[in-house]
């Protein structure tokens, strides 16, 4: 299969999902919070309820991600393993997406307790075919290529169409809104309707579908001698594999602080242009500006990683962050000033990002070294496990922030008190900045597994297996 196909076809499969997880994690909250519940006498216990069991729901499905990696690396079809959960995960997700962004048959608005049991039927529907399709997406890695460089190119292709996906949505979410608010509502002046928000998600759950189909299709496994050393993996053997392989474990840890800080701040974002700031229609240059760095960050990384490598691009990345940190603090309310601390937060980003899905991905060579087991899709559940628990968490914060701070409804920003703000604040910033330096430390002091380190394994595995393949050749025709 030509390359540039596998790339090509890898990277939209990205661009769609990644749309779909910001659509989950950044803007579903935001339309609980603005349209979903507004006026009802329990609408902001209903905002808390739903926070809730947004969260406890993720964190229940910690135990079954790598289970469902489990199963991914088990399944054996003449399509490979990852088609099957690429095409099914994707259709039933992205239908259960649109679904959540409805007041399911008019439960919201009569029976609070109705709408809580249909909405965990339908999201934990949702969250387990989400994972399946997430996991296969992102454990196809080291299937495509057990070469680090190619793995880096494949890694690098897929970030350039994510970050389009992720950031993307950013810039034509209100847009969407206001014009399927307006189309199906009737709603002028910019105004928000449940119908337009349905309308958006409609839009994003098609093109995940259609990246799930793309990347099913247009992308290859490689057989080799390293792959065809997998043995099933028994369910109690799953943790096991996990936990026994150390490097995968800190970087688990540490991914998971920068991911819970990035999430929360980047989901804030929007209220704070709407309530802090008091221009809503100025987030969607945010989207304009996160794109655009996006794709220059992703174009650089394969060069920038030759040079500093992983070590200096995740831990360099986060000073880099904190920088932005400190820029939004003097900002204020100045628009072009808080655009400036985006640019600054964001742009590295989607390296640090890869830094650490390289970084997994190696690690399924150094566990098949350390322990005698290869296991893909099981050792690449960690990080979108990862990156869902963040999610969940940022938004059980980001809901409990807009509640502390008074920022739901239809509130405006002379509405929010001082003491709002400054809990607002406190969210928004304080406490991803102390997440992020706890990341950066645990990077630095625990993750021996560099480049050079992976090569040397790959070597050491290829000559072991080639010397057993050869013993057992010779065994062979003894018999």
């Amino acid at each position: 299969m030509n390359q540039v196909k596998q790339y090509l076809s890898y990277a939209f499969g990205a661009f769609g999902h990644d749309a779909f997880y910001a659509t989950l994690n950044t803007y579903f909250p935001i339309f609980v919070t603005s349209v979903l519940f507004t006026s009802g006498a329990n609408s902001k216990q209903m905002i808390g309820v739903v926070s809730a069991v947004l969260v406890i729901i993720r964190l229940i499905e910690i135990a079954f991600d790598p289970m469902i990696g489990g199963v991914v690396d088990n399944t054996r079809t003449r399509w490979g393993k990852f088609k099957p959960w690429l095409l099914g995960g994707g259709l039933i997700s992205a239908l259960a997406l649109i679904t959540i962004f409805t007041p399911l048959g008019g439960l919201a608005d009569h029976s609070d307790m109705g709408y809580i049991i249909a909405f965990v039927i339908v999201f934990v529907i949702l969250d387990i075919f989400y994972s399946f399709k997430d996991i296969a997406l992102w454990s196809m890695l080291p299937a495509l290529s057990v070469d680090s460089n190619t793995r880096t190119k494949f890694g690098t292709i897929a970030r350039f169409g994510s970050t389009i996906g992720a950031q993307g949505t950013a810039i034509v979410v209100m847009p969407l809104v206001v014009f399927f608010s307006a189309k199906f509502s009737g709603a002028t002046g910019g105004a928000q309707t449940r119908a337009g928000w349905l309308g958006f998600a409609v839009v994003i759950g098609l093109i995940s579908f259609l990246g799930a189909c793309t990347a099913a299709f247009g992308t290859r496994e490689q057989k080799n001698l390293i792959r065809e050393n997998t043995e099933k993996t028994r369910l109690r053997d799953v943790f096991k594999a996990i936990g026994e392989n150390d490097q995968l474990m800190w970087l688990a840890l540490s991914y998971f602080l920068f991911a819970f800080g990035y999430v929360v701040t980047n989901s804030l974002l929007i209220y704070y242009f709407r309530y802090v700031v008091g221009k809503a229609s100025a987030y969607s240059g945010v989207g304009i500006i996160t794109t655009l760095l996006g794709i220059v960050s992703v174009i650089l990384f394969p060069f920038i990683v030759q040079v500093i490598k992983r070590r200096g691009v995740y831990i360099g990345g986060i000073v880099m962050m904190l920088v932005g940190y400190v820029l939004f603090l003097f900002a204020g309310t100045n628009v072009p000033l808080v655009l400036v601390a985006v640019a600054i937060y964001f742009f590295p980003y989607p390296m640090i990002f890869l830094a650490a899905l390289m970084t997994i991905t190696d690690s399924v060579e150094y566990g098949q070294w350390k322990n005698g087991t290869r296991n893909e899709s099981v050792t690449l559940s960690v990080r979108p496990l990862i990156d869902k628990l963040a999610g969940a968490f940022a938004n059980g914060v980001v809901m409990v922030a807009a509640l502390q701070s008074g920022m739901t409804g239809n509130a405006k920003p002379s509405d929010i008190s001082t003491s709002g703000l400054l809990q607002f604040k406190m969210f928004m910033f304080y406490i991803p900045i102390i997440l992020l330096i706890i990341s950066a430390f645990v990077y630095f002091k625990k993750i021996s597994l560099s480049e050079k380190r992976h090569a040397e394994i790959v070597n050491d595995l290829e000559k072991k297996l080639r010397a057993e393949k050869a013993a057992g050749q010779s065994i062979g025709d003894e018999d």
